[in-house]
């Protein structure tokens, strides 16, 4: 194939020459414009003692850039069609290994154990799949803790829930189950025109670096989180009525009263550790 790797052209002929196409039930939309390729490297701040974990690499786009920054790359594509392809284009790099596994599967644990060897740092870098996205980025923040920070492009709405602050449209259960392990930022807007084939939708690159000390941490995590979700369940609703649904309206004020909190307030009013200070109240009342 001709023409450097992730340009349109690439793409164009590296599809043809295969006698492939995107496939939407694996989200592909690959990326084309080699300054945005950059500015998530640079955003990432990977060097030489870096492992990168990148998740559907795709056609190579973004794999190019992490090979020559990383000490290595770690990266893992659903879709077998395409692993000869990057095992090809790749050939001459010893620091990138390709696995044909869905990450939602992976024992990301052990790969880390096994991979990491001498490097210091473990990064994850990628060009999520959108209809995923989610999922993936809790499921790791679940499973482990030796990723410590996150550079992913996603879908714009997305990246905006993620990086939601209180008191905004955009915060939700998302925004405070990342805020609770990490920093997040939005690093910068994509326009899909930048994609081939191009999505419906504009996209955005998250940053989350995890907290080494995290400012505030819940009594019981599990509960903390079911809890956020059911107070977030119908957003147009007062925080106690959500919360009504489980519990006795008349305890609910008695503990919002004692919190500080006033009792027709929204969920989107509130900050993270108003969350905790209700989600432990709670856990220590029905263990009492």
């Amino acid at each position: 194939m001709q023409g450097k790797i992730g340009t349109t052209s690439y793409i164009h002929e590296a599809l043809k020459e295969n006698d492939l196409y995107a496939k939407k039930k694996f989200g592909q939309n690959f990326l084309t414009d080699q300054n945005i390729l950059s500015k998530i490297v640079d955003a990432a701040n990977i060097d030489k003692d870096t492992l990168v974990i990148e998740v559907g690499p795709g056609l190579g786009s973004l794999t190019e850039h992490l090979v020559k920054r990383a000490g290595f790359v770690l990266a893992y594509e659903i879709d077998k069609d395409l692993i000869p392809i990057l095992n090809k284009t790749f050939k001459d790099y010893s620091n990138l290994e390709v696995i044909h596994q869905d990450i939602l599967e992976v024992d990301i644990n052990k790969d880390i154990d096994l991979y990491k060897k001498d490097l210091k740092k473990v990064y994850l870098v990628a060009n999520l799949p959108y209809y995923i996205t989610t999922p993936i980025i809790l499921g790791l923040l679940s499973k482990t803790e030796k990723i410590r920070q996150y550079v992913m492009m996603m879908q714009l709405e997305v990246a905006q829930r993620i990086t939601g602050k209180p008191k905004t449209k955009d915060y939700n259960a998302l925004s405070i189950a990342i805020g609770y392990r990490a920093k997040a930022s939005l690093e910068l807007k994509v326009p899909r025109t930048v994609f081939i084939p191009s999505p419906n939708v504009d996209s955005a690159v998250v940053k989350l670096s995890l907290y080494d000390n995290p400012p505030y941490k819940a009594k019981n995590e599990e509960f903390f989180f079911d809890f956020v979700r059911l107070c977030f369940n119908q957003r147009r609703k007062t925080l106690m009525n959500n919360l009504s649904q489980k519990y006795k309206k008349e305890f609910l004020a008695e503990m919002l009263h004692k919190l500080g909190i006033k009792d027709g307030v929204r969920s989107e009013e509130l900050e993270l550790k108003d969350f905790i200070k209700m989600s432990d109240y709670i856990e220590d009342y029905y263990e009492n």
